[in-house]
């Protein structure tokens, strides 16, 4: 079979290598289908590393994924604990918990210490054309729900996540910062959960305008103006009940800790490039802010597939760019150079 590995900071290699053995009890082998790229990825493209995990050894990327049951385990029942079957289409959700630990018996999985992860070093990811995966991961995919944006569940998943620790309630006001594939949609389920008002902040105009399309009420260029004074006049000098943060974690931190009301609440969603997390301490001192970490999903993909399946959530309106898998090294540079239009990669790895 066909992977992609990277060896090495913006080194990505196409190689031929041996099919995964067969499934073990509770596993299936998955014929893969498509991947999404997702700005955690560029990360580990970028400089190999991501927070505290460093790349040692080439290893697959890849971790927003669907694709076809190929071969069944035993007892291997899916996220709804329904027997798989050779030939239905899945979505998997990467976070592989013990589901035995403190956090997962309290309803924590994403917060398992004992989890693995597809597509985070050491475990490989999906950018290959098999793998084996844990059934109770995987996700059966309904007929309106298309093989481009099934790996897109992943994404709304982690936004749906960050919408509950929001606990954005109907006529509440939202700022979102970064209007990437995350953010777009942070700010499509806010609106959906009754915010009045949803301030959407990004330097690129085509994400602007998506979240205008989706229902944000001012989709503000943070090239073009203090993002903090724009908010503050937006709102008569109030701020916003939920700031959510949404890019790359930087001084964009301290701008959604100043958009938050006295007593509002902070959501920090994005990842920074240098594992390092930096605001003034009287602001969120001062304000009393509520200050909320996000780390991935828990419990989303059923949630994700209705949300997609009645399409309330368009997730095909973010794709953007498709590649093949013998381009992946192509789909990485031009994301990461954040090229005109670009929104969402698709990576198709099987027909």
């Amino acid at each position: 079979m066909q992977a992609a590995r990277l060896h090495g900071p913006k080194d990505i290699r196409i190689a031929a290598e041996p099919p995964p053995p067969p499934p073990v009890p509770g596993e299936v082998t998955l014929a893969v289908k498509t991947v999404g790229l997702c700005g955690s990825d560029l990360h580990m493209y970028e400089t190999g590393r991501i927070g505290y995990t460093v790349a040692s050894q080439p290893f697959i990327l890849g971790h927003e994924f669907m694709g076809l049951v190929a071969a069944v385990g035993e007892d291997a029942l899916d996220g709804a604990h329904q027997p798989l079957r050779v030939g239905q289409r899945v979505a998997v959700e990467p976070a592989v918990p013990c589901w035995r630990c403190e956090l997962c018996e309290q309803g924590h999985p994403n917060l398992c210490p004992n989890h693995y992860f597809y597509g985070l070093f050491p475990e490989d990811g999906a950018l290959r054309e098999r793998m084996n995966v844990s059934a109770r991961n995987c996700f059966p995919l309904p007929d309106a729900i298309s093989d481009e944006t099934g790996p897109l569940l992943e994404t709304l998943g982690v936004a749906i996540h960050a919408i509950d620790l929001s606990k954005i309630r109907v006529g509440a006001t939202a700022a979102v910062i970064g209007a990437g594939p995350v953010g777009l949609l942070i700010a499509r389920l806010a609106v959906l959960a009754g915010a009045s008002q949803v301030f959407a902040f990004d330097k690129l105009h085509w994400r602007l305008q998506k979240a205008r399309d989706w229902g944000a009420t001012q989709a503000i260029n943070v090239d073009e103006c203090d993002p903090v004074d724009a908010l503050m006049k937006a709102t008569g000098g109030r701020g916003v009940d939920v700031a959510i943060e949404a890019a790359w974690s930087d001084h964009s931190v301290q701008q959604a800790a100043e958009m938050a009301r006295h007593g509002g609440r902070l959501v920090i969603v994005g990842i920074a490039p240098d594992d390092n997390l930096r605001f003034q301490h009287s602001t969120a001192r001062r304000k009393g802010l509520t200050i909320m970490m996000s780390r991935r999903m828990k419990h989303t993909y059923p949630r994700a597939i209705e949300l997609a399946r009645s399409g309330k959530v368009k997730l095909e309106e973010l794709i953007s760019h498709r590649f093949d898998l013998a381009q992946t090294a192509a789909a990485y540079e031009s994301n990461a150079a954040y090229e005109q239009g670009i929104n969402k990669v698709i990576l198709r790895v099987g027909a």
